[in-house]
């Protein structure tokens, strides 16, 4: 998990950001009601994504760990696109959210990508 700058979350609540129809992101959600974990789901594609939001992302010690390099999304792009940096990075990652590994969570202080059950027990 990585410290983060503020964003206008609601203090302490955990926010889980992907894509409902996620194989990773269902078994997710699904550990976080087991564990009786309070949270709110935000779907990139239904909800969007705030640019604000990714560009702090990308700012963030875990910016390395942010794009999905295995998608089916990641394949189809060209070469020139894959070597995106900076604001060209964060345009394609908001044309094509499916690049952003899943699911994210985050609360005012704390960001954890993808879903490691033991990572996560300290919420």
């Amino acid at each position: 998990m990585h410290e983060l700058p503020r964003v206008g979350l609601h203090p302490e609540m955990l926010t889980v950001y992907g894509i409902k129809q996620c194989d990773t992101c269902r078994k997710a959600l699904t550990w976080l009601q087991q564990q009786d974990i309070e949270h709110r789901f935000h779907d990139f594609r239904r909800d969007g994504l705030p640019a604000e939001l990714l560009q702090t992302w990308l700012h963030s010690d875990f910016a390395d760990k942010l794009v999905n390099r295995r998608s089916t999304t990641w394949r189809q792009l060209s070469e020139q696109q894959r070597r995106s940096e900076g604001t060209a990075l964060l345009q394609l990652l908001l044309q094509f959210p499916t690049l952003i590994k899943r699911p994210v969570f985050v609360t005012d202080r704390i960001v954890a990508v993808g879903f490691n059950p033991e990572e996560l027990a300290d919420l």
